[in-house]
């Protein structure tokens, strides 16, 4: 039986750059017996954490702001790996993405201890530079202290425009990751 995956989008562009690595990881993954569930977070009214520490009471609904992440939670609860998607903004992740991903603080405090749920991940960026440093250091550090396994990262510098990553290499890579993510 395949994995259970999360692809958190946090593009602002449903067809863009960061979206056809999304497509790419998925098309392997799938093609490898995985099921996959894509959230579009720009599409989602997902609001910003309040830093109330008062989630976790329900575990359906963990969170005390009622909005977009109901959807996202039971997927989340449920996967076996998370993939963060993004383009590269101010040399870190989008807005959105790190909106959504602290919201799943509330599912930690489902736990007595506040534990984060044990995951894999995986990283996919697209940007007009290459300036990717901050995002990793982000990312490496969140898997270290969710205790979080990396699978792996597709990072594609040098795109722009929508359609700009047609022809690159990248694009291969990430069908290449989602593929090879073990049973």
């Amino acid at each position: 039986m395949g994995k259970k995956i999360v692809i958190l989008n946090g593009s602002p562009r449903s067809m863009g750059n960061t979206a056809a690595l999304v497509e790419q990881f998925s098309k392997g993954a799938e093609a490898a017996g995985h099921q996959t569930v894509r959230f579009d977070l720009q599409k989602m009214d997902i609001h910003p954490c309040l830093g109330c520490c008062q989630g976790g009471k329900d575990p359906e609904s963990p969170c005390v702001q009622k909005d977009g992440m109901k959807a996202i939670y039971p997927a989340y609860r449920e996967a076996d790996l998370v993939v963060l998607a993004s383009p590269l903004y101010y040399w870190t992740v989008s807005g959105q993405l790190k909106c959504a991903f602290d919201r799943l603080f509330a599912v930690a405090e489902c736990n007595a201890n506040l534990e984060n749920p044990k995951k894999e991940c995986v990283l996919l960026m697209a940007a007009e530079g290459h300036g990717f440093e901050e995002s990793v250091y982000w990312y490496e550090r969140l898997a270290e202290h969710l205790g979080w396994t990396d699978r792996g990262r597709v990072l594609c510098g040098g795109v722009m425009d929508v359609g700009d990553i047609q022809g690159r290499k990248e694009l291969e890579e990430a069908f290449q990751l989602g593929q090879s993510i073990g049973i």
